[in-house]
């Protein structure tokens, strides 16, 4: 009797083995076949450029990187846009010449690196962009410190120019690209100080380029570093992501290689994701983190203040990272972080199902911050006045304070987002406000209306927001914050 029920469970064991085994095979399949069942790639998804910059190069100056940069673009003149000469079916394409998305309809060329010297400037300001993005995601910040600072806005490697520049980029080729910039800027500036300004992946690179000194017990580099939106840390599906690749690169699918393949409209930043651009980021912030576990507090003591932006709803980085990942391990010091709200209206709760403070429950309140932390909200007891909106700071020393900043949050909007950071409304591109002077795409004023599933953009993108009602705060105490360190 006793070897009939372990020989029956031996057969069940292996029946759900076998059925569980099936199973999965047949996800595997189904998944991939969603996968590459997507929209065929463009010479802009599979053409590998041979000027891009890689460490290994042998690039050992900003001057060689400007040089190789020029080299690149002309590349990209040659085996892109001479290849989709008009006429072309696509007037939203960016690789096409005359098209709205064509980056020369903009005044300067924001998909290259740019430097604004200024002679008797007192500080200097390094630009870092996100992943996918290209310098004109600081744009504005530029333009602000262009009369006062000298300015550089570097173009990290792989970046504008096509999205394949981004299938096999490593992020010590992105790390190296800002060393360059730093040592360029430190020779120029002489001993005035420099100061970072660093968003999404490029806040990441900048805190990188800064712990890999303070870890070896060497001086950093930067006087003070602002951070908007940074990649402290990523959803943990983005662990999984480069399993994706891997299993296109065996089956010869090459569409695995991407998150997304959509028509390149954005004359700044790339639509379709490659999958290795994600992980990048991911093990960028898993180098970070491991920077800030085994450094001492002593040595940490020696980083630069960091002042850092972050929406409360961020579907493309963790806001909790940020806290717990960041500045929880920070020794007290000069540290900032503005937390941007939702908007409170009673609509607007009554549509979001858990609010997303529960997830922060107790740190807006704690009197033992080793940080100043500043909570930009409605106020509550004037909420139906839509211009009351407050900016509340708890110091690490001293009392709270609110702050009222004349600003509102825009009608129908009911939170920020990861992109929206960087830009005002003004913006020609993400803002609102349509462009009359000249004919070119306008994505911040789109109100397509229509069935689903008809476009090839998804909706959560074309609504996702994108320019900052609070952006002239933002500025405004980017400002304070280098006052402040200067002074010292």
């Amino acid at each position: 009797m006793k070897t009939i029920v372990i020989g029956s469970t031996k057969h069940l064991i292996m029946a759900v083995f076998y059925a569980s085994l099936g199973v999965f095979v047949a996800l595997l399949v189904a998944g991939v076949w969603f996968l590459n069942a997507r929209p065929d790639l463009d010479i802009w998804h599979t053409l590998a450029l041979k000027s891009e910059f890689k460490r290994t190069k042998g690039v050992e100056t900003f001057a060689d990187y400007i040089a190789l940069e020029k080299t690149l673009f002309e590349e990209v003149e040659q085996k892109i846009y001479d290849q989709t000469l008009a006429p072309h079916p696509s007037i939203l394409n960016r690789y096409v010449r005359g098209s709205l998305a064509d980056p020369q309809k903009w005044r300067h060329d924001w998909n290259r690196s740019y430097e604004w010297p200024k002679k008797d400037a007192d500080f200097g300001v390094l630009l870092l962009h996100g992943m996918s993005d290209s310098p004109y995601a600081l744009s504005h910040v530029a333009m602000h410190f262009k009369d006062r600072a000298h300015v550089l806005g570097l173009r990290l490697p792989g970046h504008g120019t096509i999205p394949s520049g981004l299938v096999n980029i490593q992020w010590q080729d992105m790390a190296a690209a800002v060393t360059l910039a730093t040592e360029h800027l430190k020779r120029v500036l002489d001993g005035r100080p420099l100061y970072v300004i660093g968003f999404s992946t490029g806040a990441a690179l900048a805190l990188n380029h800064e712990l890999e000194l303070v870890a070896q017990n060497k001086a950093g580099e930067y006087s003070g570093m602002v951070f908007l939106s940074p990649a402290i840390g990523l959803p943990p599906v983005a662990a999984g992501a480069q399993w994706q690749a891997k299993l296109g690169a065996l089956l010869g699918l090459e569409k695995l290689s991407w998150n997304s393949i959509q028509t390149e409209y954005d004359p700044f930043k790339y639509n379709s994701f490659a999958v290795n651009a994600g992980d990048v980021v991911y093990q960028l912030a898993e180098r970070n983190q491991l920077l800030l576990d085994q450094t001492s507090a002593q040595q940490l003591k020696s980083l630069s203040s960091v002042l850092a932006f972050q929406s409360l709803t961020d579907d493309t980085v963790s806001t909790q990272a940020v806290f717990s990942g960041l500045f929880q391990k920070l020794p007290q010091d000069n540290h900032q972080l503005v937390i941007f709200d939702i908007n409170r209206t009673e609509v607007n709760m009554g549509l979001i199902p858990q609010d997303p403070i529960l997830h922060f429950d107790g740190i807006f309140n704690t009197k033992h911050l080793k940080y100043d932390l500043t909570l930009v909200h409605n106020n509550v007891k004037t909420l139906d006045l839509p211009r009351d909106v407050v900016a509340e700071t708890h110091f690490s020393q001293g009392e709270p304070e609110i702050q009222v900043l004349n600003l509102s949050w825009p009608k129908n909007v009911y939170s920020l987002s990861h992109v929206a950071l960087p830009f005002p409304i003004e913006d020609s591109l993400y803002g609102p406000e349509g462009v009359h002077y000249v004919k070119r795409i306008q994505i911040g004023a789109t109100s397509t209306r229509g069935e689903r599933g008809v476009l090839g953009v998804s909706a959560d993108e074309i609504l996702r927001q994108k320019w900052n009602p609070f952006f002239p705060y933002l500025i405004s105490r980017t400002d304070k914050f280098i006052e402040g360190l200067n002074a010292l």
